[in-house]
């Protein structure tokens, strides 16, 4: 059968298999391009167009911008595999959609991180109690993703080495995370505090609830909520709300400003910070340095003075 005489279908599972091959993960968007297949097939279309591509996504009433936007990735992603197949496949612009601006980070001062800490442990019952401070701690200490922290299983921390193995996280890449004497020792404590209130959990995970089962990102989100709230942290504008995220964006921008104030060449040590957080690409650890303020100002300042210098 020739390429272009295949059912949208077909192609589709062979454009997800050759992406996940190359580690793309694509768990959203492989569900999106099958709603968006299904959508071709209804219309009883054989190949994409702009105006087929376009009604699909559109199609979700009062859409985010961000959600839009990755409804139109998705769909350039497979039309571009699609038009190495059949010319005549259309590859919708990225010009049709309002331009999407991210959050702005919400930074968290140490006080406020304490704070957050002191309200976590007065969360309702005993081990989500124990649960949530060493969760936002761990957070607020290494930068991982909260996703990251959740996946953790027990045998993914060794603390007798002092590091955590995050396992598949972006692009399905592994990395170590080394902790601080500090930290291991709120791990240990953690620990004994979980043998005791669960001693035998459910599920391998790290971080488990009162049932002894991994706790979710849903739960997470909401008690996270409740505790910045009741530690007094406001939103400081629309588009500047504190969230579980914010931990991680504190501690690049903590990371990037005391180098900045200690002197340290940022550019040449920026691809560490890169490899310590996990980005698939650099240039998301190089966003710190345009949207923070105060790292602006920084390197500003470093750009002056060695200007100045003869």
């Amino acid at each position: 059968m020739n390429d272009r005489d295949r059912s949208l279908r077909s192609v589709l599972a062979d454009y997800l298999d050759v992406r996940r091959s190359l580690g793309f993960k694509l768990v959203r968007q492989g569900l999106l391009l099958e709603q968006f297949v299904a959508f071709l097939e209804e219309a009883g279309a054989q190949r994409v167009t702009n105006e087929l591509a376009m009604a699909w996504i559109t199609l979700p009433d009062h859409p985010s911008p961000s959600w839009l936007s990755m409804r139109l990735d998705a769909v350039r992603g497979f039309a571009t595999w699609l038009q190495a197949l059949d010319p005549a496949t259309e590859v919708p612009e990225r010009g049709w959609l309002p331009p999407v601006h991210r959050t702005t980070p919400y930074l968290y001062s140490q006080d406020d991180v304490l704070a957050l800490l002191d309200q976590a442990r007065r969360v309702r019952w005993p081990l989500s109690a124990a649960t949530y401070e060493t969760l936002i701690g761990l957070l607020a200490v290494t930068g991982m993703r909260i996703g990251e922290a959740l996946r953790l299983d027990r045998a993914d921390v060794s603390l007798d080495d002092g590091r955590v193995v995050i396992i598949g996280s972006k692009l399905g890449k592994s990395r170590q995370v080394l902790l601080h004497p500090s930290t291991v020792d709120r791990l240990r404590r953690y620990l004994r505090q979980r043998a005791r209130l669960s001693p035998a959990p459910s599920d391998p995970a790290f971080f488990v609830s009162p049932a002894g089962t991994r706790i979710s990102y849903v739960a997470v989100q909401a008690t996270f909520r409740a505790i910045a709230r009741r530690a007094g942290l406001e939103p400081r504008s629309e588009r500047c709300r504190p969230t579980v995220h914010g931990l991680r964006h504190s501690f690049a921008v903590d990371q990037l400003t005391r180098w900045y104030r200690e002197g340290v060449d940022v550019q040449a040590n920026l691809p560490v910070l890169s490899t310590w957080l996990g980005h698939a690409d650099p240039k998301w650890t190089y966003w710190y340095l345009s949207a923070v303020p105060e790292l602006l100002g920084l390197a500003a300042v470093r750009l002056e003075t060695s200007e100045r210098r003869p």
